[in-house]
């Protein structure tokens, strides 16, 4: 068994095994390229459902003619397409953050008002209105 493998590694010259090295490197990247597309045709609102199975089947069926048509015909939409999703992921990331960083506000708010209620230097009822403010915000 040992043999067997050494005399595979010496059969097997350097420039075969950059060759191959090659080989999967632009498979991966192909797989990469398809998936992409496939993507891209599922993430765009304007395509009818209609297109995006006539997109979607052509790309399975032949998928290296499938791929290099959709890139040079709708291949400036899919950079605008991702630019869009980035940005709504952006905005809703940040939506979220000044979101959650009211709430925290708000409970410094409530705090600050119990600490004031508590040292007597407002009332219960100014408490009450204080506090009804602060959560209507």
């Amino acid at each position: 068994m040992k043999d067997s493998m050494l005399n595979l590694a010496v059969d097997y010259p350097l420039l075969n095994l950059f060759w191959t090295m090659m080989m999967i490197l632009l498979c991966v990247l192909w797989f990469m390229l398809l998936f992409r597309v496939i993507a891209d045709i599922f993430r765009d609102d304007e395509l009818s459902g209609w297109g995006k199975s006539g997109w979607t089947i052509f790309v399975i069926l032949l998928p290296f003619l499938g791929v290099f048509v959709y890139m040079i015909a709708r291949g400036r939409g899919m950079g605008e397409r991702e630019m869009k999703l980035a940005r709504r992921n952006e905005e809703q990331f940040r939506s979220y953050v000044r979101q959650s960083a009211g709430a925290g506000n708000q409970a410094e708010e409530l705090s600050r008002l119990a600490d004031l209620k508590n040292h007597g230097e407002i009332t219960a009822e100014e408490f009450e209105r204080a506090k009804a403010k602060v959560l209507a915000a």
